[in-house]
């Protein structure tokens, strides 16, 4: 045990002076809708939006597009799911969910991404294990492009979080894409005001 010590305090005497992080550029938008903007970016990366006129209309949009046996894990109030979360469930619960459904806190318009932290997915495991990911989104929640999302409070105050752009998806074997070959199969973005 005693090397272990001695090896982890060389380690940590040799560490480098702590830097600020580089101020991060305001670098000019391009003019227009952010919302178009967005949603032509998320198409591009074969993501999916759906508009519904309440919170009531989601759960038949999930039903008609995964089946009405699917199973559901709902981390939102606003959609009642099947499949109750627990921050302390194991991940490899989920591996029978069909369809996720979080809110995302924000979505970049430039990369067509939504945010999700620890605080949407409940259990981070949600966002990739199951088939079909079904993201809320308040059209007034959109920044116009990352260096805007980096400046959002968010990104200090989260312990993990992803920019999830579209399904998961690979074209490494021919040149042939294939979605939901690392993780979920699709991605719907549902554009719900936030209560």
């Amino acid at each position: 045990m005693a090397n272990r010590e001695a090896f982890i305090a060389r380690v940590r005497a040799a560490q480098p002076a702590a830097l600020d992080l580089p101020e991060v550029p305001c670098f000019d938008t391009p003019p227009g809708d952010l919302r178009e903007r967005f949603v032509a970016s998320l198409a591009l990366m074969g993501g999916r939006e759906a508009q519904v006129a309440s919170a009531d209309a989601v759960l038949p949009l999930i039903h008609e597009r995964f089946g009405a046996q699917a199973q559901i894990a709902s981390a939102v109030p606003e959609v009642a799911g099947t499949f109750a979360l627990d921050p302390k469930m194991p991940p490899a619960s989920l591996e029978n969910v069909d369809v996720g459904v979080v809110r995302a806190r924000f979505a970049v318009a430039e990369t067509g991404s939504v945010w999700l932290s620890e605080r949407e997915y409940v259990v981070n495991a949600l966002g990739y294990i199951v088939q079909h990911l079904v993201v809320l989104l308040d059209p007034a929640q959109i920044v116009a492009g990352l260096q805007d999302a980096y400046r959002c409070d968010d990104f200090r105050s989260a312990r993990y979080a992803a920019l999830v752009t579209g399904p998961s998806a690979t074209a490494d074997i021919e040149g042939v894409l294939i979605q939901g070959a690392q993780g979920v199969k699709s991605l719907t973005v549902v554009w719900l005001p936030a209560a």
